[in-house]
């Protein structure tokens, strides 16, 4: 009887080590990066051409280097203030990875175009951890 009474115990303690442990590892869990981009006007449609056909920009282009579009649309409905022309929404693992991926010569040259050819903003928000 006291062999059953002690597996139990050992049984117990081992779920309840395990419950904590499987905590703190969720504690640990980094949170991701989202890029956005939103464009308020694109003032050289042409140029803008650039941009959005570069090979840098394309969802293959994108996930070379770390990251996956979200939302990439200008369908977008204002439910208060003006809604941009365009919003682009770049998921990344971390926001050092969303930094070093905006800080490649390859995005410098398409951030400069787009600056070149839209009234833009970009900015990097760090998202809940999974």
């Amino acid at each position: 009887m006291n062999q059953r009474i002690a597996l139990g115990l050992a049984m117990l303690a081992g779920a309840a080590f395990g419950a904590t442990a499987i905590q703190g590892l969720h504690a640990q869990a980094k949170p991701g990066a989202l890029v956005v981009v939103e464009l308020n006007e694109i003032t050289d449609p042409e140029g803008f051409k650039g941009v959005i056909g570069s090979p840098q920009t394309s969802p293959a282009g994108l996930a070379a280097q770390g990251g996956h579009y979200v939302v990439r649309t200008d369908k977008i409905t204002a439910f208060d203030g003006t809604a941009p022309k365009r919003l682009v929404v770049i998921a990344f693992d971390s926001v050092e990875k969303a930094q070093a991926w905006n800080n490649s010569a390859a995005q410098a040259e398409i951030n400069a175009l787009r600056a070149k050819t839209t009234k833009s903003r970009s900015f990097v928000v760090e998202s809940l951890a999974n």
